[in-house]
């Protein structure tokens, strides 16, 4: 049984390398994709591009002409695993091309890593390309380098990434990505649907909708509407909803216009799931991270979503320790989450970010005591998920089959969970007739602290 909790960075990814195998002769590029899922959108668009171009995409480092990597440089923490992916890579190949947010800090990346060929800024996608030709020359055929229907793809094929918008309107003290990333800027809808729909043709079951800021989309276009489709989240999202794919909302600010996304996820167009960072509880922790700071009235207004659809799931990350921050503070947080009884939580400490306006502020927390109101933070909400677990016994619940492994066990997931940053379900048995990517209802008949167990029952419901 996995009892490991989910990502404490939720919004920090896995590493990811795209695999395949290119043709003799042709050039060859490598990627590594770090941080989160818009960089991973953002690294998916360059290949495409590549590939598009005649290049071909090395599985490892020894086959490519040069290697790209795309960086995160949210946390110190995130800039020192680039660093190190970066150093890797220049061992392992020579010839690297630096891209994404810690390529905004150009000169603390050479100042490291002196070698590498070029670094670009985040979804600077034109200056990676050009960085590339003056590397790695290219080669088209046009016979054979035409882009490719699905474009490339670096998660599984039954669900990907679907980005919205770009770059961020909020201050929040603690963040820089707006400094890196912009403001916002939304995608035309008409766009985001074709995209989607073009990933659904091609076998794509799950949408995960992403962006900075998802519930401010459109906002900086004035909700234009064009071929029919409005740039407005509740408009996407029901325009999403009709594909007839799983739709999974992330990165959702609470505005009071995402109550008109719960009759949706009511009638089943999008999944009942929402990801909002509420980062924290206290109204002065609040205010000294620069965010709204009502979370009575966020209280009030997860009731409304839970009466409206009882079976939404909400998933939320917090940061404790922040600077300032008492242990009454703290205590209200305690309480709050007590209170809301969040389906997912992630938490990570405080810690300062180079050009983040939170390091100038006064009284920052000792490292002893964020590590103590980390432990009390996560064992709360520990007993919160496994309670909830526990109530799913018994239950018939819709999952999706991420993998099946050389025992037949099955990695699911319900639509409570998206992938990397919540839980799973596993199948252990009866699973043969099963593929990766199909839907399926399944009984749970055990439940941890983060993960479910359950079985394909031997009479399905009507």
């Amino acid at each position: 049984m996995s009892q490991n909790p989910p990502s404490l960075r939720p919004d920090l990814a896995p590493r990811a390398r795209l695999t395949e195998t290119p043709r003799s002769g042709q050039p060859t590029i490598g990627m590594v994709s770090l941080g989160c899922p818009k960089a991973l959108v953002d690294s998916e668009r360059i290949l495409t591009r590549l590939r598009a171009e005649g290049y071909g995409i090395s599985p490892d480092y020894t086959g490519a002409d040069a290697v790209i990597v795309n960086t995160c440089g949210f946390l110190d923490s995130a800039k020192a695993e680039s660093l190190e992916a970066i150093g890797e890579a220049l061992a392992e190949n020579g010839r690297v091309i630096v891209t994404g947010c810690l390529g905004a800090e150009p000169d603390y990346i050479t100042g490291v890593h002196p070698r590498v060929l070029a670094v670009t800024g985040p979804h600077q996608y034109e200056q990676v390309l050009d960085a590339v030709h003056a590397a790695v020359p290219p080669s088209p055929d046009p016979f054979i380098d035409l882009l490719p229907a699905s474009g490339v793809s670096l998660t599984p094929r039954h669900y990907s990434y679907l980005k919205i918008s770009e770059g961020c309107n909020h201050k929040c003290k603690f963040c820089i990505i707006p400094d890196m990333r912009g403001r916002l800027a939304s995608r035309p809808a008409h766009a985001v649907i074709r995209e989607a729909e073009k990933l659904v043709e091609n076998g794509v079951r799950e949408l995960l909708v992403i962006s900075q800021d998802t519930s401010a989309y459109g906002v900086d276009i004035k909700h234009a509407e064009t071929n029919g489709h409005r740039a407005h989240i509740t408009d996407l999202a029901r325009d999403l909803g009709a594909l007839g794919a799983w739709v999974r909302l992330h990165y959702v600010y609470p505005y009071p216009h995402v109550r008109d996304l719960i009759p949706l996820m009511a009638e089943g167009l999008v999944l009942p799931y929402l990801d909002i960072p509420f980062q924290h509880a206290h109204p002065d922790t609040l205010k000294r991270m620069a965010r709204p700071a009502a979370a009575a009235r966020t209280l009030d207004e997860i009731a409304a979503w839970r009466r409206d659809c009882p079976d939404i799931a909400l998933r939320s990350t917090f940061i404790v320790g922040y600077p300032g921050e008492t242990e009454a503070e703290f205590q209200t947080l305690l309480d709050w989450l007590d209170e809301a009884q969040l389906d997912r939580v992630g938490c990570f400490q405080y810690e300062n970010v180079a050009g983040a306006r939170s390091n100038a502020l006064p009284d920052h927390v000792a490292q002893e005591v964020k590590q103590d109101r980390w432990d009390r933070f996560m064992a709360k909400a520990q007993a919160i998920s496994e309670a909830k677990l526990a109530a799913k016994v018994g239950q018939h619940l819709d999952v999706i089959i991420d993998d099946i492994d050389e025992d037949g066990i099955a990695t699911c997931r319900t639509k409570a969970d998206a992938p990397e940053i919540d839980g799973n379900l596993f199948i252990d048995e009866g699973t043969a007739p099963l593929s990766v990517g199909d839907i399926v209802t399944v009984e749970v008949d055990e439940a941890g602290e983060y993960d479910l167990w359950g079985r394909i029952p031997r009479h399905p419901r009507a």
